[in-house]
């Protein structure tokens, strides 16, 4: 369900909770990057990282590998190939799902250019 806040609208709003008794709820607008909302210090590696790992789960999808058939690509075992189509990236670096990519036959382009803001910026682009 896509909630869109208004600046008008208040930021309590009413609910159902699991046994459908109505509540209310505390709703703060987010900043567009979820890892930075939820506090994690290395929010521009984990986007980065979820944006590989969203590509190399969409050419695994294109090939409609097996995990079995993907672990054999990929030179990992199924249980790590479970892991990373469900986003659950902890156990790699961004190396590796770059490797990973490459394996499955995707060229990598990284951009390095002069900041346009005071501060630097991490980001990960993946077709």
């Amino acid at each position: 369900m896509d909630v869109r806040l208004e600046p008008r609208q208040a930021d309590i709003v009413r609910c159902a909770d699991l046994a459908g008794m109505f509540c209310l709820a505390k709703v703060a607008r987010g900043s567009g990057d979820v890892f930075k909302d939820l506090g994690f210090a290395d929010a521009p590696e984990r986007r980065t990282k979820l944006r590989l790992a969203q590509a190399i789960n969409a050419a695994l999808a294109e090939r409609a590998a097996t995990q079995s058939a993907a672990a054999a690509l990929l030179g990992i075992n199924q249980p790590k190939v479970s892991a990373l189509s469900n986003c659950r990236l902890d156990g790699f670096s961004v190396e590796r799902l770059l490797g990973f990519l490459s394996a499955l036959g995707r060229d990598i382009d990284i951009v390095v250019k002069r900041r346009a803001r005071a501060r630097g910026r991490i980001a990960g682009l993946a077709a």
